[in-house]
């Protein structure tokens, strides 16, 4: 049986320092020489991506997973790395051993007196609770999406790539992979826009106005949050600070027309400008109006976007706003199940964050023209945007919906 695996790679900020140290340096827990260099590595092209901590996450997870499967399946190293060991690697990856699945997220390391040490709960793959049932998922049905295994394909070149940059290797295995089809489907359907419905949105935020007005001082700031996700298709990193950057109240600006716009260093560390409509700039008002704000922001207000309920300074955990928006979904499911609109009802409690960005750029490419909300939302193509355009899809339907199965005479 497999060695359970203990977690290999620390958060950003507890990691060594592979740009000034040797690799018997940053990797004096390893005994293997080999396992040195690899970690070492793998050091140098995660740091490469710490202006984005959901980036980060992303590219540390694929990482670990090949570290661990190197060392205790394969019992080798990065050098070693062919072809035909990336295949292997998607195939355990797909089925991994129950014993390498959690039933939940867990920090990788603890803190115990001033030492770092691997948290014997964590696993390299998780079988998470189903959202909108609350039951916990057997690790036995355990399968990656195929969006998953997508990424994880390009994860692991940009990985490689990386390497050969650096004259570690010579050739890029994962390049090398000619049918990737054996692990990732095609299709010719477009899939679904995950997105909440209007009549849910409406009573998401009564339930958030309801808090504003019973609570003020916790939750004004609940309800500007769901303005902006929805209002300005902001993703929840956007509205939080973090290395790359802090949002701020001088992030909204006008040009020469007086037209406001928000500035926001998004995805990628890419910047883009956000119309600001008049229903966001009354939310940011009222928003401003709570923090005994004027009712404007100024040029090079250095204001947090969304400020600590308790202390000084910007909110810096998406963990913190998740929560906040999970309270008003949970609210407005109440509510719905209480009106006997069970359906309704049940669809949000499968709802994420991200969707309510998702809901603003769909009910917006309706009205507006496409190229306008492409680069609101910050997307690099309009095939992304056009994802949002379920017009095609109702025609389609309405063209079959009379059809007969059973002609009379």
């Amino acid at each position: 049986m497999l060695a359970t695996p203990l977690a290999i790679l620390d958060n950003l900020e507890h990691l060594p320092d592979a740009f000034r140290l040797s690799p018997e340096e940053a990797a004096a827990h390893l005994a293997k020489p080999a396992q040195q260099q690899d970690y070492y590595f793998a050091l140098r092209y995660l740091t490469s991506y710490k202006g984005s901590s959901a980036t980060f996450n992303a590219y540390r997870r694929e990482v670990e997973r090949i570290l661990q499967w190197l060392w205790l399946v394969h019992e080798g190293s990065l050098q070693e790395v062919r072809r035909e060991h990336i295949e292997e690697f998607m195939e355990f990856c797909i089925s991994p051993p129950h014993h390498w699945i959690g039933t939940k997220n867990v920090a990788r390391f603890k803190s115990r007196q001033g030492m770092r040490m691997a948290n014997t709960e964590w696993r390299p793959f998780v079988c998470p609770s189903n959202k909108a049932t609350g039951t916990k998922t057997a690790v036995a049905s355990y399968r990656p999406s195929q969006k998953a295994i997508q990424s994880s394909f390009a994860i692991l070149s940009s990985f490689f790539n990386f390497l050969i940059q650096e004259e570690f290797i010579s050739a890029n295995p994962v390049a090398l992979v000619r049918q990737k089809s054996r692990f990732i489907q095609t299709s010719q359907n477009r899939a679904p826009v995950r997105r909440i419905s209007n009549y849910q949105w409406d009573e998401v935020m009564r339930v958030a106005q309801t808090l504003a007005e019973q609570d003020p001082g916790q939750h004004e700031r609940t309800l500007f949050i769901l303005n902006c996700l929805l209002g300005m298709y902001l993703r929840i990193s956007e509205l939080v600070s973090d290395e790359r950057s802090t949002p701020v109240m001088g992030d909204f600006r006008t040009d020469q027309d007086r037209n406001w716009w928000f500035h926001v260093v998004g995805k990628g560390n890419k910047s883009r400008i956000i119309t600001v409509s008049n229903g966001m700039l009354e939310a940011l008002q009222r928003y401003r109006s709570w923090l005994k704000l004027p009712a404007m922001p100024y040029p090079g207000e250095t204001t947090p976007l969304i400020t600590k309920i308790h202390g000084h300074g910007a909110v810096t955990s998406t963990r913190q706003i998740r929560n906040l928006v999970q309270m008003c979904f949970d609210g407005a499911y109440a509510n719905l199940v209480t009106m006997g609109q069970a359906d309704e009802a049940s669809e949000l409690k499968a709802a994420t964050v991200h969707w309510l960005r998702h809901t603003g750029i769909s009910e917006d490419v309706k009205i507006r023209p496409r190229e306008h909300v492409k680069e609101d939302a910050g997307h690099t193509s309009m095939a992304t945007t056009d994802k949002y355009i379920d017009s095609e899809l109702r025609e389609r339907h309405a063209s079959a919906i009379h059809k007969k199965i059973v002609r009379t005479p």
